[in-house]
């Protein structure tokens, strides 16, 4: 078989860090290499041509997912009237739903990647980018009479409990709860 071409190497690095991202945000970071690659439709031992060691590809794959976070952040500010108070209430209506809490692979990357963050080493690429990915976060969500971390921890802390609880009826319930606590007039 003969070798890939420049270009199809970056393909081929991209699908591997899209892919990555989504099953991390899925699975947590355990995955294996070998499956994340079956999924990304390629070779066990391609991985090793494209990335260092499984870590830097952890980097790289939070740091996909919380760029993927910014842009719904800027295609909600672009869409529409009603300014930013209408963004964060649409990305609160997406955040805190049954189609956000049954798609993690999709979904965001603070609620889906913070117990793997928890364990990292806060020297790690992955950790920073992930500390400061929340904190864009939070800032986007602050408003006049709510701060950001507040409003973040509360829709994070529902989305966690709506999938640890998903087949119980208390988990829409949570979800219902923290909606109405941030989108209540005050």
């Amino acid at each position: 078989m003969g070798r890939v071409s420049q270009a199809q190497a970056r393909e081929n690095r991209e699908r591997v860090v899209r892919t990555a991202s989504r099953l991390f945000r899925e699975q947590g970071t355990h995955v294996g290499v070998a499956e994340l690659m079956q999924a990304a439709g390629l070779t066990h031992g391609g991985f090793y041509k494209q990335f260092a060691s499984k870590e830097a590809l952890i980097d790289e794959a939070t740091a996909q997912a919380f760029e993927e976070l910014a842009e719904r952040r800027t295609a909600a500010l672009e869409q529409g009237a009603g300014g930013r108070a209408a963004a964060q209430r649409a990305l609160i209506d997406a955040y805190l739903s049954v189609e956000h809490r049954d798609n993690a692979a999709e979904g965001c990357p603070a609620a889906a990647l913070a117990h793997d963050m928890a364990r990292e080493s806060g020297g790690r690429e992955a950790h920073r980018v992930y500390a400061e990915g929340v904190g864009d976060f939070a800032e986007f969500l602050a408003t006049e009479d709510q701060d950001g971390i507040t409003r973040l921890c509360t829709m994070l802390g529902a989305l966690v409990l709506a999938r640890a609880t998903k087949d119980a009826p208390i988990s829409e319930e949570v979800l219902r709860a923290a909606h109405a606590a941030l989108t209540e007039a005050r």
